[in-house]
This record gives C-alpha cells, sequence and structure tokens, in this order.
C-alpha cells in the first residue's frame, strides 16, 4: 500500500452465505429458498463502497490459508481496494451464515475465522500514510484482534488521522456491557460515529433519534454523528446540532450490509470535501439501494453509477 489511501479499513472480511426465504421458516420443515455465497465483512465492506464511491481505500485484515482466502484477495483486486492480508493455518478464512427473512430483515451467525486472529504485528507499517482509519466493533468484542484494532487508533491519532468507528452490534454490547464498551470507544477518540438506531439506543439509554444524537455527542466530544435509521432515513451533526436525511422509496429486499455501504458511501464524500448534509444525503441514497438488491456488494446498476458519478 504505497499509494497514500483516503480511508483504511481494519477488521474482518468474511464470506456471507445468504440463505433468502419468501415465508418464516417453518422449525423442524423444510423450504425453498435461495443460497448465495457473496464477498462480506463488516470492515472490508466499507472499504469496497469507499472505493466505489470514488475514494482511494485499502483494507486490513486476516485470512485462512484455504481456497476461500484465496478468493478474498481476487475479490478485492477486481475491486480496487488496496489490501494487506496476512494468513494464518490456525482458523479458516471467515464465513457468516447471513438468513434473510421474507420482510427483508437479516439475521447472522458469525463464525470466528481467521480475522478474529489479527494482531499488531499484522498492522502495516504504511498505516499512518492514510488520510482517515476506519474501524468496526466487531474487532473490539474479543481479544486478539481488539489489541490490533486498539494500536491502531493510537497510531492514526498520533499521525493526524482522522477515525470513524461502526459499533456494529447491538447484541454484543449489550453481552459486552456497554458501560465497557463506551469506555474503551471513547479512548479511541473517534471523529464519526456510525451507530444505527439500536446501537445508539443501546449505548445511550435513549429511544428518540434526537436524544440518542445528544447523548452520543456527550459521551464522544466533537465527534460527528451520523445515526442510520434504517427506513426513517439518517441523522447527523454534532455538538447539538442535527440534520435529519429522509429515506429513499426502495423497497427493503436485504438490509445486509447497508450500514457499510453507508459508512463508506458517506466517507468518500466527506473526505473530498462535502458536508455533513451532502455526505449523509449522497450515503442514504447508496445504502437505500443496497437494501433493495440481494447481498453487501451487490454489482452496481447504470443508476448508481450515475448516482456516484454525478453527486
Amino acid at each position: 500500500m504505497s499509494e497514500p489511501l483516503d480511508v483504511l479499513a481494519i477488521g474482518d472480511f468474511a464470506w456471507d452465505v445468504l440463505i433468502h426465504t419468501g415465508a418464516p421458516l417453518a422449525p423442524g420443515g423444510d423450504t425453498f429458498g435461495r443460497v448465495e455465497l457473496q464477498p462480506g465483512g463488516s470492515a472490508a465492506n466499507v472499504a469496497v463502497w469507499a472505493r466505489r464511491c470514488g475514494a482511494r481505500s485499502g483494507f486490513v485484515g486476516k485470512i485462512g490459508r484455504d481456497r476461500f482466502g484465496e478468493l478474498a484477495r481476487e475479490n478485492l483486486a477486481e475491486e480496487g481496494v488496496a489490501h494487506h492480508l496476512s494468513e494464518t493455518s490456525s482458523r479458516p478464512t471467515g464465513v457468516v451464515a447471513v438468513w434473510v427473512d421474507h420482510t427483508g430483515q437479516r439475521s447472522m451467525v458469525s463464525g470466528q475465522g481467521a480475522d478474529f486472529l489479527l494482531t499488531e504485528a499484522d498492522l502495516p507499517a504504511s498505516l499512518e500514510s492514510a488520510r482517515h482509519l476506519h474501524l468496526t466493533g466487531w474487532s473490539l468484542f474479543t481479544d486478539p484482534p481488539r489489541r490490533a484494532a486498539l494500536a491502531a487508533a493510537q497510531r492514526a491519532r498520533a499521525a493526524g488521522m482522522s477515525i470513524s468507528l461502526d459499533p456494529a452490534s447491538f447484541q454484543l454490547i449489550e453481552e459486552t456491557d456497554p458501560a465497557a464498551f463506551v469506555r474503551m470507544t471513547a479512548e479511541l477518540e473517534p471523529t464519526i460515529l456510525f451507530p444505527n438506531y439500536d446501537e445508539g439506543r443501546v449505548l445511550t439509554g435513549q429511544s428518540e433519534p434526537d436524544e440518542i444524537a445528544r447523548r452520543l455527542s456527550e459521551i464522544y466530544p466533537g465527534a460527528i454523528i451520523a445515526l442510520k435509521l434504517d427506513a426513517r432515513g439518517a441523522l447527523v451533526g454534532r455538538g447539538g446540532r442535527y440534520d435529519y436525511v429522509p429515506p429513499t422509496p426502495d423497497q427493503a429486499t436485504d438490509a445486509t450490509g447497508a450500514g457499510d455501504a453507508f459508512a463508506g458511501a458517506f466517507l468518500a464524500r466527506w473526505l473530498a470535501g462535502a458536508s455533513l448534509r451532502e455526505a449523509a444525503g449522497f450515503a442514504v441514497v447508496v445504502s437505500g439501494w443496497v437494501v433493495s438488491h440481494r447481498g453487501a456488494r451487490p454489482p452496481l446498476d447504470e443508476r448508481l453509477r450515475e448516482h456516484c458519478r454525478v453527486s
């Protein structure tokens, strides 16, 4: 990664086994559906969407010495994402089972693959050459890879880079202890926080979006709060001043990776000089398009290509 990057995402690359059904599952029964294998992983998704939206992006992670690891390298190269991938024989490349129900909502079972073995030694020497570092909560719930993520954030701060954090999972935040998660992540001094509604609710104890955003601004002083509200759009701002961004009319088919697409699109526009409102508006369109397609990284159609080109 010798060329300077706009965005460097550190964390998970995993293959998503997507299972789509047209009706609720029948316990003990059988049903027909659609089963697909697609590239995923929250941090890798952000890097890919930042690149698709015009940023120079890179990804740091760990893969197994297996065919899925080889495919991960090929996928990131095809997407134009610079990658620094360490390998291990101890665990296979990560795989996540994703069940998408008839309403478009998804439930995941995440296997702890090679990405959970990322260590400080796996971080590239070129980390500080990027403008921005992106982390996800998936890198903080267990150790490893927690120490690698915290070390990356420390190096980024020392180099004057901006940092973003996606809390990743409200369930795991609850299991970890919200207060402990807040203490740990506040020390990262994130420039941008990308929670969804449920993550914001668990982190703050508030239920109204405005109150969630205000409380997050108190917990993370000076941070930009980009609160993802799914079908209700987004709320973005800092220091008590927030703009509401309305949703798109896209029909939800699969919510997998929509939040990652929002973060990648937002970062690409914000780092290019767009205002918070402009960056969030652009990101809402991108994430709205994603939920109307299957998988975290569907091939771009002409509509989204045009949006990314002219917005």
